[in-house]
C-alpha cells in the first residue's frame, strides 16, 4: 500500500481514511478483517491492541479504525514472529485509504472507477488486477462482474493517458483491493512486494 495519499479525482466526494481519529465506530472503518471459524473472540482481542475494533453486522467480519494501515500490518507481522500461531484466528486483514458510499450496484461500479483513478500514476505501465470482497448487496452486486468492469475501466484510462497497463492474474505487479460492508466501500493498492511482506493481506 503506498505511503503517500493518492490524489482524489474531482467531481465526487471521497473520504480519506488514513490518519483519522481513533474514536470511531462502524461508519469510519479503514480496515476490514475476516476471522476464521471459531476465532472471533481471539481475533477481536488481538486486533484491539492496535486500534478501535467493532463488529460489522456480518458473521466473522470485523472492522477497525487505525491511524496507519501499513503500520498495523507490520505490527501483525512482528506479532507472528514472536508467536507463530498468533494470526491463526485471522483470515484477511485489508487496510484501505479511500472510501465512498453507494446506494446501488450501478452506483458502486461508477464510484469505484472514479475512486480508483486516484491510483493511475501508480498503475502506469504496470500489470494489475482487481479483487472485490463484498459483504452485503447479496444477489445484487456481482463480485466478478464488478472486478471485470473496474479492470477494463482502469486499463482504458491508462491507455488514454499514454501509460498503458495490463490486466494480469498471474503474478501481477499490483492488486487493487476493494472491500464493501453494506453500502460503504474502501480501496487500497498493493504491490507484489507488499503482498509477500504482509501475508495476512491474502488478496489472491
Amino acid at each position: 500500500m503506498t505511503t503517500s495519499q493518492p490524489e482524489q479525482p474531482t467531481g465526487m466526494q471521497l473520504e480519506s481514511v488514513q490518519g483519522t481519529p481513533q474514536h470511531a465506530g462502524l461508519q469510519d472503518w479503514n480496515v476490514l478483517a475476516t476471522v476464521r471459524q471459531g476465532g472471533y473472540r481471539r481475533a477481536r482481542r488481538l486486533l484491539s491492541r492496535f486500534g478501535h475494533v467493532s463488529g460489522s453486522g456480518f458473521p466473522n467480519v470485523l472492522l477497525m479504525q487505525v491511524m496507519d494501515g501499513r503500520l498495523l500490518l507490520e505490527e501483525l507481522c512482528r506479532e507472528a514472529e514472536r508467536q507463530p500461531t498468533a494470526l491463526e484466528c485471522l483470515g484477511r486483514v485489508i487496510p484501505t485509504n479511500i472510501a465512498f458510499t453507494f446506494s446501488s450496484p450501478e452506483e458502486f461500479d461508477t464510484l469505484a472507477l472514479e475512486a480508483a483513478r486516484a491510483y493511475l500514476p501508480e498503475l502506469a505501465g504496470k500489470s494489475f488486477h482487481v479483487r472485490v470482497y463484498r459483504h452485503g448487496f447479496k444477489g445484487r452486486l456481482s463480485t466478478h462482474e464488478s472486478e471485470r468492469k473496474l479492470g477494463q475501466g482502469l486499463q482504458q484510462a491508462l491507455a488514454q493517458a499514454g501509460t498503458p497497463g495490463q490486466v494480469r492474474f498471474d503474478e501481477p505487479d499490483v492488486i487493487l483491493a476493494v472491500v464493501t460492508v453494506g453500502n460503504r466501500a474502501g480501496l487500497s493498492l498493493w504491490t507484489k512486494e507488499e503482498m509477500r511482506r504482509f501475508p495476512c493481506l491474502r488478496l489472491d
